[in-house]
């Protein structure tokens, strides 16, 4: 079960809403071994274009090494930020860094999709499955299409634990403060 706290999912629907019709995507970082998240940090989508002829050609080659040809396409399109995402690697290795030195890691991936139910598609699987996985991580996906279904807070936001291909849903709690939620015993107040 993800416990997140209604400020986190206001954030991310906000950058979601922010980036449509381009697909958003962040991060939430915790404390290294604690499974709460408390700092939401927005990344780069590396496939929106950037304006850069230049980066953005090295961006679609990258996504050609990634994706292959079996998911070049996304509905008879060519995939694009609109339907793909990926994280501005300076950005992440920058962004991976700062974790490392606050001793935190990822605990929530989130990204938006803008046509789709928030779902994991294929290609989410395949990279989310990747050498550097990591199975404590919530993968959490939004939809910010005309016909999403509200599951969390009149929103379609739904959260997954993705782990060597195979996709598990799990339960959102959405709280106002980690005190006194189930998110373990260090929430319970010191005694004076």
């Amino acid at each position: 079960m993800l416990v997140i706290r209604a400020d986190l999912v206001e954030h991310i629907m906000a950058h979601a809403r922010e980036e449509h019709p381009h697909e958003a995507c962040g991060m939430i970082a915790g404390a290294e071994g604690d499974e709460r998240p408390e700092r939401l940090i927005r990344m780069l989508n590396a496939a929106k274009p950037s304006g850069d002829e230049s980066a953005d050609e090295q961006e679609r080659a990258m996504r050609s090494v990634l994706l292959g040809d079996a998911h070049a396409e996304y509905q008879g399109e060519q995939r694009s930020s609109t339907t793909y995402y990926t994280f501005d690697t300076k950005q992440r290795l920058r962004v991976q860094r700062e974790m490392d030195a606050r001793d935190e890691w990822p605990v929530v991936i989130y990204h938006s999709h803008t046509r789709s139910p928030a779902y994991p598609s294929q290609v989410d699987i395949d990279l989310a499955s990747g050498p550097a996985s990591d199975p404590r991580i919530h993968y959490v996906i939004v939809s910010t299409r005309d016909e999403a279904s509200p599951t969390v807070g009149g929103y379609e936001f739904r959260s997954f634990r993705i782990v060597n291909g195979v996709v598990t849903e799990e339960d959102v709690e959405v709280v106002e403060s980690y005190m006194f939620s189930h998110t373990g015993a260090d929430d319970v107040p010191d005694r004076a």
